[in-house]
């Protein structure tokens, strides 16, 4: 299966979409001045405590308090509050725990006001960012990921991913990180780590400590709240965690990215640094890929598969509801196998809607009834097969009585929505527009404006594909050529799908927009 990672960065924002054999599954959005992303650590103060939920409010810094439950609080937390304290004092030397004096655990039953002081800092991490009304929820059980090893502090457990199933491929890398492991420092083994010889987990040991030495270092006298860590960007974040052999293409349209994109595949995957592209086509990245078209298609509340079956999918304050629609599919022959068919297509495009819009929290899935129940075993073997490839920690049950799928799927993020409903773009919703016929007209008199106050530019238009196609038809008799006769210059001219009918720009030679 071929992967593909097209990167769109503009001056506010990043959009990463991730291909699966050239199919949208994957949609990431990142604002360039956000403030929180899941994996940052904080030094934050206790605001409030709540003993009658639990948990406790920490002020971090966002306009709302982060909320933090004694679930969150993890085992260690006792020696958490102690290596925080003593290093804001300055009594820990370094970023090592060898000489620490780890403290008595916290029992999973205990009390939140049992633990913890009003006012207190606290080393926290955020592990949900903020959604809806809701503020970051935290967790006091800091690791730090890489791509082979995921590092805990204060803890001696190593973990090895249960999806490495080879027994003694287990063991091996049980035994390799144990040698390796600092002390009072666990390590999680994650997938990718699969075959990789000791001086690679050695040496992404030393860059997971680095970043240890710079939340020690940034904790000494800091007063709270304040950022110790960023987590990774966006972008690199999700090559750390799905990056594999399977990738065929990074391709990133901004130099800068580019240039950071590759510099960190050198870092973790230097085998595969050639397959990083820099996007220098004056075509939009989104719209060369085919990317802007599976968006507006698979967003809304109707999702439609190649057969003609459809999806309904409507969200409610508790649950997201997805219902299956045969559309004219089931007409003859063989009904079951026919209805087995459309489910078995709507679980695939539903596994792949769930990792795109990230639909977290419970969802029920209303399938097509089937009779044969060996045709519903098959659906739920399937279901969970599709599902695999999502990251997002999950439960797939067996179809209720009637006929009812429930998955719960976990949620760190805000669901991605994408509204594809357009305003006209003619009449902006009043009903009325101004003669059509009468735009080309504008455009012209906006390029002699143009042409008057610069004629030396380079110009470059950009209109929709109905305009460009009217502007360009014809070899001979185009609008394009007349301009070329009458100004004696070439106009470029190019389309983009994701203008509004009447909407049209004009570029310098820098691709610089000419305001009017």
């Amino acid at each position: 299966m071929e992967k593909e990672l097209i990167i769109n960065s503009t001056p506010t924002d990043v959009e990463i979409a991730l291909l699966e054999s050239s199919k949208l599954v994957e949609l990431h959005y990142q604002k360039t001045n956000t403030n929180f992303t899941v994996g940052d650590i904080f030094l934050g103060r206790i605001r409030k405590l709540m003993p009658g939920l639990n948990a406790a409010f920490v002020d971090i810094g966002h306009k709302k308090d982060a909320f933090l439950h004694y679930t969150d609080l993890g085992p260690k937390l006792r020696s958490l509050l102690k290596f925080t304290k003593d290093t804001i004092d300055g009594k820990t030397p370094n970023q090592y725990l060898d000489n620490f004096e780890m403290q008595p655990e916290i029992i999973k039953t205990g009390k939140i006001d049992q633990v913890m002081n009003k006012k207190q800092p606290i080393l926290v991490q955020v592990l949900k960012e903020p959604i809806s009304t809701k503020g970051p929820r935290l967790s006091c059980e800091i690791t730090i990921p890489g791509r082979f090893l995921v590092l805990t502090p204060f803890s001696n457990v190593v973990a090895v991913s249960k999806k490495i199933a080879n027994a003694e491929e287990r063991k091996r890398l049980k035994v390799l990180v144990e040698s390796i492991r600092p002390k009072n420092f666990g390590l999680i083994v994650r997938t990718a780590a699969e075959g990789k010889k000791v001086a690679d987990l050695h040496e992404e040991l030393g860059f997971m400590m680095a970043k240890w030495e710079q939340v020690h270092n940034q904790l000494v006298k800091a007063q709270p709240p304040m950022k110790l860590l960023s987590e990774l960007d966006k972008a690199s974040s999700i090559l750390r965690d799905i990056l594999n052999d399977s990738f065929n293409r990074i391709i990133v349209n901004d130099k800068e990215l580019y240039h950071n994109v590759k510099n960190f595949m050198a870092s973790i995957s230097p085998e595969q640094v050639n397959i990083v592209k820099h996007h220098r086509t004056g075509k939009p990245i989104f719209e060369a890929y085919g990317v802007s078209r599976q968006i507006k298609s698979s967003f809304g509340k109707t999702a439609t598969m190649a057969s003609g079956a459809y999806l309904v999918i409507e969200h409610t304050e508790a649950m997201h509801v997805i219902d299956v629609n045969s559309g004219h599919k089931v007409t003859n022959g063989n009904q079951a196998e026919a209805v087995l068919a459309v489910n078995l297509e709507s679980a695939e495009e539903i596994a792949r809607q769930m990792r795109l819009r990230d639909i977290g929290g419970i969802i029920i899935i209303d399938f097509i009834d089937m009779r044969v129940p060996e045709h519903k075993k098959i659906l739920l073997k399937k279901m969970r097969e599709f599902m695999r490839k999502d990251r997002a920690q999950h439960t797939i049950l067996p179809l209720s009585k009637f006929g009812l799928m429930q998955i719960t799927r976990q949620r760190v993020r805000p669901e991605v929505k994408i509204n594809t409903a357009e305003v006209c773009p003619s009449c902006k919703g009043t009903g009325k527009i101004n003669p059509s016929i009468l735009l080309v007209d504008e455009i012209q008199r906006d390029l002699d404006f143009i042409l008057q106050s610069r004629p030396n530019s380079k110009i470059k238009l950009v209109t929709h594909p109905f305009i460009y196609a009217y502007l360009t038809k014809g070899l001979w008799k185009s609008i394009q050529v007349k301009w070329f006769k009458k100004y004696f210059k070439w106009i470029n001219i190019e389309s983009n799908g994701d203008f509004q009918l009447t909407k049209y720009q004009f570029y310098d030679g820098n691709s610089d927009e000419i305001r009017l």
